[in-house]
């Protein structure tokens, strides 16, 4: 007798015939179930390999694909049979990773009404959108890929790398990556994953992560397979309400990862103390780790650390060590000092003068002949007391006033015109070079600048684990006034407004990478720098008119350098071979 139906209820079951290969790890199918498809499957996605279980007749084969794994990646088994098993046969080396897999069965899914404002997805069309994605890998601290390689696998429909675009700035802000499995290995059960969801948390808009995962699910929905499947680790509680949000449930399926230097943070515990570190001092940690060296956090809020190998311990705080000298931290502290050390090296500086406390004529003089002015504490960090763009009296003396409250002493320097260069000198070598922009909001024809700024600034904290904000202060609202509009207006959409004037990070600057583009003179302005402080890990902060060309001004060294700033650039592997360098990696 046929089961009664419900008015407005529709049954939707899955295509009848379909075999069960990925939903109970522990049966073996049926020589007819798994006829069509392909056996021992192992596919690269450049950052590693996904070794597919389920097409594996034999554990020892497994674990032979495993073992093949290239130094620097990260491969993954998924749907293996009797996982725990597959771990004992070699336990010293596999491991089952401690995220969950999530299905979403296409038959269920429906297309969602609600619009994503300010997110394009789309896919990738040219080998530089695959280099944007490694970008968005190592801001995430994800294992990059070989462009090269991603390209081949794009150029095949079993591959599908998606990019969401920011509408506003046109910039690649998320990524995801399917893969179908049908045309993988002739899956007879239909199924397709999701692989590396990531979005830059410092600029994509609201919604980009959820965008990108409904794209891919509607392409493969269009291609009439039967699920999507991912791993999340199981701590990700914002991703997992995203997925449980689209209709994702539960399913059985684990990973078997290998314990690798990358994957240790999964395996082993972490020693106390180092998940509550600033992303500054983490790094180091993490790098340090890798390599076998024992982390001792000393003071969590200090991010001081003691680092042990052997019979060496070297106490950091992140990237400052007992490696830079007393002499090279005072030389670092004073501006004053720093300057004539630098220019006596034959590094060019910026006009300037010391504000002595009731004469304010030498500043007077020095803004009759340049015209404008910077004021800074002589000594200080963080861009505190700094005021860009003095050009009157009153100005000068309510920016003297304003520094004064950092440090008593004073220095008034020309307003040298350019971008804000940061050059990262370890061991007396260039490792990374960035452009350094203050922070800006992009508008979006609904939302007043005060909301632009404030939605801006909790992306920079999430993003920098609370060590960048933009205030809501005097000195953002004369910097938004002086562009002309009020913090109550509405920023048309697509209009980028900067609203602050230094491009100090722990305000809201932002950091775009120019490594590759440096001219060579600069590099070499930096290292004498660093060599006549006499320090052996530094920030260089030069104003250049043109980071391809050789001019270049001295502004300040750094003695702390935020490492983390400047992935994937490798500055906590440079960091840790001054500090150990039995450990380098050849």
């Amino acid at each position: 007798m046929a089961l009664p139906r419900l008015a407005g209820h529709r049954r939707r079951t899955t295509v009848a015939g379909t075999p069960d290969l990925t939903g109970r790890n522990w049966t073996r199918p049926s020589e007819h179930q798994l006829e069509g498809m392909d056996s021992d499957v192992v596919l690269d996605l450049a950052w590693g390999r996904l070794v597919f279980g389920q097409t594996f007749a034999e554990m020892r084969n497994i674990l032979a694909a495993l073992r093949a794994e290239e130094t620097g990646q990260r491969d993954i088994c998924i749907y293996a049979r009797d996982p725990h098993v597959l771990v004992g046969l070699a336990p010293d080396e596999l491991f089952i990773d401690p995220s969950y897999t999530y299905r979403l069965d296409l038959y269920r899914y429906r297309p969602r009404p609600e619009l994503i404002r300010g997110v394009f997805v789309r896919t990738v069309t040219s080998l530089e959108d695959m280099q944007a994605i490694n970008e968005i890998y190592a801001r995430n601290r994800m294992v990059s890929g070989d462009p090269e390689t991603m390209w081949a696998n794009h150029r095949t429909r079993c591959f599908t790398y998606l990019v969401a675009e920011d509408r506003r700035t046109r910039r690649i802000v998320g990524t995801v990556t399917g893969v179908d499995h049908v045309l993988a290995f002739g899956d007879p059960e239909g199924g397709t994953s999701l692989w590396c969801l990531a979005v830059d948390a410092q600029s994509a808009p609201p919604g980009t992560g959820e965008a990108l995962v409904r794209v891919l699910a509607e392409r493969y929905v269009g291609r009439g397979r039967s699920y999507v499947d991912l791993s999340v680790m199981h701590d990700n509680s914002g991703a997992i309400a995203l997925y449980r949000k689209l209709g994702f449930a539960r399913a059985p399926a684990v990973c078997v990862k290998r314990k690798n230097p990358i994957n240790t943070p999964l395996f082993a515990a972490r020693p106390p103390g180092v998940t509550q570190l600033n992303p500054y001092a983490r790094i180091i940690a993490d790098e340090a780790l890798r390599r076998g060296i024992r982390v001792e956090v000393t003071d969590v809020e200090f991010g001081e650390m003691r680092l042990s190998l052997g019979g060496r311990r070297v106490l950091t705080r992140e990237s400052l060590s007992e490696f830079t000298t007393a002499v090279a931290m005072s030389r670092c502290d004073d501006k004053r000092v720093t300057r004539r050390i630098v220019e006596a090296a034959g590094v060019r500086v910026p006009r300037g003068v010391t504000v002595p406390e009731d004469d304010p004529g030498p500043a007077l003089d020095l803004l009759a002949v340049c015209g404008e002015l910077v004021v800074k504490p002589a000594r200080g960090e963080q861009g505190k007391g700094i005021t860009v763009g003095v050009t009157t009296a009153d100005e000068l003396d309510r920016a003297v006033a304003a520094a004064r409250l950092f440090c008593p002493d004073v220095l008034a320097e020309e307003l040298v015109p350019g971008e804000d260069l940061r050059v990262v000198v370890i061991d007396h070598e260039v490792v990374a070079a960035a452009v350094r922009k203050p922070a800006e909001v992009v508008g979006d024809g609904r939302r007043t600048v005060t909301d632009l700024v404030r939605e801006t600034s909790r992306r920079r904290e999430r993003a920098t684990g609370g060590e960048s904000r933009i205030p809501l202060d005097d000195v953002t609202a004369d910097v938004v006034r002086a562009a002309g509009y009020a913090m109550d207006d509405v920023l048309p959409s697509g209009e980028r407004l900067r609203v602050r004037r230094t491009a100090n990070l722990h305000t809201g600057g932002t950091i775009e990478d120019v490594t590759d583009r440096l001219d060579p003179a600069i590099g070499q302005a930096a290292v004498r720098a660093s060599r006549a402080i006499g320090i052996p890990v530094t920030g260089i902060d030069f104003l250049v008119p043109d980071v391809e060309g050789p001019d270049a001004v001295f502004v300040e060294a750094n003695e702390r350098p935020g490492l983390a700033n400047h992935e994937p650039r490798p500055t906590a592997a440079r960091f840790v071979d001054l500090l150990f360098p039995e450990t380098r990696r050849r």
